[in-house]
């Protein structure tokens, strides 16, 4: 996997979308993916069906096989566009991914945006009336090697996709880096870890008789963390209790994050040792220390770094180290990051990282921890969270280091 580091130029993600009413897609001109597009982050080209039809009346449909209600968009119309669409400035010989708007396909959600926004090249085909021809989907898979997805915005039927298409460039398009001033506002949006996002406040701090949260004024940023994450689990419970994964039910709420003690050292070790097998595997390397350390090292771990462990009921489901990279440093390290296997991708970690960043004295202006390069999903979890890729080596052969600097 390719790393992009900060101050090289990153290139743009391309948009290619068809449709027969090419000013539907207007909107794409304007707010923060306009400017995208305008600061060429976004390269978004929109084509009319109806020109690659061959008759006057630049027909794009007709009646369906075996009956029915209803019209079919015809194969031929959309075998022109798409051989248009790839033949268009490519020199790479490479491929988009095909998206096909339709309430008989998967749902579009924060997960697959986040997918999709890994995606150098996406288009989009909107179909209208009963659909396209079948066969389309077939000639774009078999003919021109394309990855197809049939994507539902949601359990309703619209008249078209353009409606879809212009909510998922703007969900997709914000994760594109750059797209997005402020990084650390993607970190607890509702739906990036399967809750909803907790309750926001600005100026005043009383207003009609309401006041803010104190625990919002308390300048407790350990506090602060836990009071968001409590009213996060409340709000997915109350709103969108579906959404509920067994470790955000009462286990997670029970979640207690507090110094370890040498009585954490066999738990600690066994813990570390299975997240950074996962870690050897995607990085394909053994050459990492927390798979060769003995339970004495583990130990004396515990004099120079202040070691935290999360436990669910009674069991250690969770781990960070913080130390100062010396003792008239500002810097804060971060590491050993680790959650156990079967709790990963649901919020833990990252509450590990607030709650590790917390915990940095005064003085402290930058925090820096080290992740493996080809560690995807750590790499777009510290990068949600605010961290940054720098030209820094790391002490691990095949790590890359991030820094963040601290908000006051």
């Amino acid at each position: 996997m390719s790393v992009h580091h900060e101050g090289a130029p990153a290139p743009a993600m391309r948009v290619d979308v068809v449709t027969i009413f090419p000013d539907y897609l207007a909107p794409l001109d304007l707010s923060l993916i306009g400017k995208a597009r305008e600061d060429g982050l976004l390269d978004v080209r929109v084509h009319d069906l109806r020109d690659f039809t061959h008759d006057r009346h630049r027909t794009v449909d007709d009646t369906p096989y075996g009956g029915g209600a209803g019209m079919v968009m015809k194969p031929q119309p959309w075998s022109e566009a798409l051989d248009h669409v790839l033949a268009q400035d490519n020199p790479t010989g490479a491929k988009p991914r095909l998206i096909v708007p339709g309430p008989g396909g998967q749902p579009f959600t924060q997960a697959l945006a986040r997918e999709l926004a890994e995606e150098p090249w996406l288009a989009f085909a909107c179909g209208r009336y009963e659909g396209i021809d079948e066969r389309v989907y077939d000639h774009a898979r078999e003919d021109l090697g394309l990855e197809v997805s049939v994507v539902s915005l949601g359990d309703y039927v619209l008249n078209g996709g353009e409606v879809a298409v212009l909510a998922m460039v703007e969900a997709v398009g914000r994760l594109v880096p750059g797209v997005i001033g402020n990084a650390a506002s993607l970190v607890e949006e509702s739906h990036e870890d399967g809750l909803l996002e907790y309750p926001i406040y600005t100026k005043p701090s009383s207003w009609n008789g309401r006041e803010v949260p104190p625990v919002l004024l308390s300048g407790n940023h350990g506090a602060i963390a836990e009071w968001r994450h409590e009213q996060r689990l409340a709000r997915t419970a109350a709103r969108r209790p579906d959404l509920l994964h067994a470790s955000h039910g009462t286990d997670a709420g029970d979640i207690e994050i507090s110094a370890a003690t040498p009585g954490d050292v066999p738990e600690l070790a066994v813990l570390m040792r299975a997240c950074w097998v996962q870690e050897a595997v995607a990085n394909e390397t053994l050459e990492i220390p927390a798979l060769h350390e003995s339970l004495d090292d583990v130990r004396a771990s515990l004099e120079h770094t202040q070691t935290w462990v999360a436990r669910s009921g009674g069991r250690l489901v969770g781990a960070v180290r913080t130390s100062r990279t010396g003792p008239d440093a500002d810097d804060w390290f971060i590491g050993r990051l680790c959650v156990v296997p079967d709790l990963q991708g649901r919020g833990l970690g990252r509450r590990l990282l607030e709650h590790a960043e917390s915990t940095a004295p005064d003085g402290i202006r930058t925090f820096t921890l080290h992740t493996g390069a080809r560690s995807t999903d750590n790499l777009r979890m510290y990068k949600k969270a605010g961290y940054r890729l720098v030209e820094q080596p790391a002490s691990i052969p095949g790590a890359v280091t991030l820094v963040k600097r601290r908000r006051r």
